[in-house]
């Protein structure tokens, strides 16, 4: 199932995506959440604070996922693969590889060569990071995953050490000749996850973002 969310904050969209991993079963169908969100830089488990050097403006959130400091952005695709990759029989460096892919195959229909790092997850575009992976795995299923750079002001990534690592350049597919906004590139980059993950998308409605207290009377 994919669901475009639109422009979303980052919190509501997090919250929701732990909700749905802790509440499917067995016979969950995978979804592909895609997004854009509104300015925010998030650390992950074992992110360090002192790679945040001048926020400013920009809120900042610790989340649940791996890796160091990213910043989200406007003209940014990202996308959640909230997957069961215990059915799909994949190990998590495998997921990562093909996620990797995935946004390599999605650049050379742009004729943009991007490749992989040794240690540095993520897709590079000569020594330029073009996207970010964080991720998280719970009882085999997944969620958090891919930041995009497509057609997005670059400029906050000075304020941090990008993934941790001081004075890491971020490039756009904009600055590379490629396109001005994410919708042209949403559809081949669905594809080509599609395929490396053997699934076949459906189109479904956004989640519902906000959640029910505690304390409300549940609908019958």
């Amino acid at each position: 199932m994919v669901r475009d969310l639109g422009r979303q904050p980052y919190e509501p969209v997090w919250r929701a995506m732990q909700r749905f991993t802790d509440g499917r079963g067995d016979d969950t169908l995978d979804e592909l959440w895609v997004v854009e969100h509104d300015p925010v830089f998030t650390l992950g488990q074992a992110g360090k604070p002192e790679h945040v050097l001048m926020p400013g403006d920009i809120p900042v959130l610790h989340v649940d996922r791996g890796g160091q400091v990213t910043y989200h952005g406007p003209g940014q695709l990202v996308v959640y693969p909230l997957l069961d990759i215990k059915r799909l029989k994949l190990g998590v460096r495998d997921y990562v590889c093909r996620i990797e892919q995935a946004v390599i195959d999605t650049l050379a229909e742009w004729n943009i060569v991007g490749a992989r790092r040794v240690g540095a997850p993520g897709v590079y575009v000569g020594e330029a990071k073009i996207a970010a992976l964080g991720i998280r795995v719970r009882h085999g299923r997944t969620f958090h995953g891919l930041a995009f750079n497509i057609a997005m002001d670059t400029r906050p990534f000075r304020r941090i050490n990008p993934c941790g690592y001081a004075g890491l350049q971020v490039v756009s597919m904009l600055d590379l000749g490629g396109p001005s906004g994410p919708d042209a590139v949403k559809p081949v980059l669905l594809d080509a996850l599609a395929r490396q993950f053997g699934l076949a998308l459906q189109p479904a409605p956004p989640p519902g973002l906000a959640a029910v207290p505690p304390s409300a009377p549940q609908a019958a």
